[in-house]
């Protein structure tokens, strides 16, 4: 926490912080996530900026109490701009001994603890792997510790509401939310209409949550605590004005890929197969259907690729998403969408892997299957969303170059910016400008390959449009008339047409740009996706300190954009953090032959500002 003055407010002290990070940890039904969101929600209405990261377990119901069942929200919040869920956790909730163990290393040497003590007995020690109780043998450091049996309260709370025990219990993470909601003066309005609305069909569940909530708060308002429980004051950001929402990745690349193919003037149809972490884009799309959004649940990964190819032959615009495991069942229906030139969106929300690896947890090691992961020479256009509210921007590029050249787009996400959230100043999708689908009417002089001359496109027609009769495949076709075609100069041809026409899009992107303005000497900070949170913090605070530090952050993958070239040979020292093994170091040194230096972080969590901080120091005193 970063404090300053106090604050006196009738009987309680308020302490004033600039930022600060909160993380709810506790078994995956202990509904970690609704609270975490309900915080979230208030903490916005309070006019503070945030990010979020959701931590899931990958098993879908661990046995209760252990470690591999722990599920957490993190939240960074305060009046500052905010960029990162946050480094360490300064206010942490555990909710039994498995979700201590998991988190208590990412909690600072001060922190706070708020530990349910009712969850804490023997066998819930044991099955965390504890062989004592770390609130007795001194194994939480300096950190400040609140015990508190939830449990109990939430029983006392609730004795006259006519729940049983267990529904009791359930309302056990709102006594706690009341609780934090009262460390940070929060107003619990909206919750409480919010828990009324959920439950509307069982009234006795929302009074039941309502009052395990006022019971947290009254806690810590009447508690014996003031030495170690001081409430505390975030002012709100200095946001521009605008109105504005909370969006995660999924919805704000649902949002996207609607308003791109609105102002494609197009139909977009849907089709995917579930797969973590990807799943959450079909789910937002479904109920989408009053817009004319038609979503297709595939019986597999290559069907619905296929399904989709198949909806832009009809003239709709095909879209489909998956996961790195997904994406690689997908790679011949790529193949078939980059033979037959038709415009195809793919969503990569990437996880860790390979094969199943680590399904809930986050990583950037698709971009050589994205680029280069295909048999043949088979090019097309990735790029790459930076945080949430980005995605909604790289899905309407997507569908615009998509449709301009005629080519499969894949969009690289991942699961944190996928789940994560963040504020979000709703655009004016009206200023957008639109770039409408042309489709060829014209018979006269048509085969399926005649090609607009400046993009290479070849030309779009629908089936049915009389005069217009062709069929297209994954066999070569002739240049000049779209037959099939064995002859190997025609091949050659339209190898490198394909490539060009590819080639061609770095000419219709924007140049590449520095973040700020560029430091000469020093290190290059070069990064792309989900890493420019904690590398834009790094290095400003760097930069602050007045250190020679520069940052470019990649949104267009392949083709590169044209100037990127020029930029990185101005800099000896090139810093990539990713979280691979250093698959954009070498895309750079194979294409441009600078002395690129990975940074590669693969634990399936996000970079770090502070290790973002120390590998540049090093690397600048050498």
């Amino acid at each position: 926490m970063e404090g300053s003055a106090a604050l006196k407010d009738g009987r309680r002290q308020k302490r004033e912080l600039e930022s600060v990070v909160v993380r709810f940890a506790g078994d995956s039904g202990d509904g970690m996530q609704l609270t975490g969101g309900r915080f979230t929600v208030e903490t916005a209405l309070a006019g503070n900026d945030l990010a979020t990261f959701p931590d899931f377990p990958a098993e879908i119901r661990a046995p209760i109490g252990t470690t591999f069942g722990v599920s957490a929200f993190q939240i960074n919040f305060g009046g500052r701009t905010i960029m990162t869920s946050g480094d360490q956790v300064d206010v942490l909730v555990a909710m039994n001994p498995a979700a201590l163990k998991v988190n208590l290393a990412d909690v600072a040497a001060a922190g706070l603890l708020i530990v349910d003590t009712g969850a804490f007995g023997d066998k819930n020690l044991r099955k965390a792997g504890y062989e004592s109780n770390p609130l007795k043998d001194g194994g939480l450091g300096d950190r400040r510790v609140i015990e508190v049996d939830m449990s109990q309260r939430t029983l006392e709370a609730l004795k006259e509401s006519g729940l049983n025990k267990k529904d009791s219990l359930r309302c056990k993470n709102m006594w706690a939310l009341g609780l934090v909601y009262w460390l940070f003066d929060r107003d619990r309005s909206s919750t409480t209409k919010w828990l009324g609305d959920k439950f509307a069909k069982r009234p006795e569940l929302a009074q039941g949550a309502i009052a395990a909530l006022n019971a947290g708060h009254a806690f810590g308002e009447t508690a014996e605590l003031s030495g170690e429980l001081n409430a505390y004051s975030v002012p709100a950001a200095h946001l521009a004005p605008g109105l504005y929402r909370n969006v995660t990745g999924t919805q704000a690349m649902a949002w996207g890929l609607i308003a791109g193919t609105a102002l494609a003037e197009i139909r977009m149809v849907f089709c995917s197969y579930p797969i973590t972490p990807a799943s959450g884009l079909l789910h937002v799309l479904a109920a989408q259907k009053d817009r004319g959004i038609v979503t297709f649940q595939a019986e597999d990964e290559i069907a619905a690729a296929c399904s989709a190819i198949g909806a832009s032959y009809a003239g709709a615009l095909g879209v489909t998403s998956s996961s790195g495991p997904g994406v690689a069942l997908k790679t011949e229906a790529l193949g078939l969408a980059i033979a037959t030139e038709l415009p195809l969106v793919l969503i990569n929300t990437q996880r860790a892997g390979p094969s199943t690896g680590l399904p809930t947890k986050t990583e950037q090691s698709d971009l050589f299957q994205a680029v280069f992961g295909r048999n043949a020479d088979s090019e097309l256009v990735v790029i790459a969303a930076r945080s949430p509210s980005d995605c909604f921007e790289c899905a309407i590029e997507a569908v615009r170059l998509a449709t301009k050249y005629m080519t499969p787009v894949i969009v690289l996400s991942d699961g944190y910016i996928a789940n994560a959230s963040e504020p979000w100043a709703l655009p004016d999708v009206e200023s957008y400008p639109k770039f409408p689908v042309k489709f060829r009417r014209e018979p006269e002089g048509f085969h399926p390959f005649v090609r607009d001359p400046e993009t290479l496109a070849r030309a779009w027609a629908v089936p049915g449009t009389p005069g217009l009769e062709h069929r297209i495949g994954g066999l070569e076709r002739d240049a000049d008339s779209g037959n099939i075609s064995y002859d190997p100069s025609n091949h050659q041809r339209m190898t490198d047409l394909r490539a060009a026409k590819i080639s061609g899009v770095a000419k219709d992107i924007p140049e590449q740009d520095f973040e700020d303005t560029p430091r000469e000497g020093g290190v290059l900070v070069v990064g792309w996706g989900s890493t420019y949170g904690p590398i834009n913090r790094a290095v400003n605070n760097l930069r602050d300190s007045g250190m020679p530090v520069s940052h470019i952050h990649l949104r267009h993958i392949w083709p590169l954009p044209r100037n990127l070239g020029d930029l990185l040979r101005r800099y000896d020292r090139i810093l990539v953090p990713e979280m691979n093994r250093g698959q954009l170091v070498t895309l750079l040194r194979s294409e441009y032959l600078v002395p690129a230096e990975s940074l590669s972080k693969v634990n399936g969590k996000p970079f770090l500002i502070a290790e973002l901080e120390a590998a540049i120091r090093a690397r600048l005193e050498t």
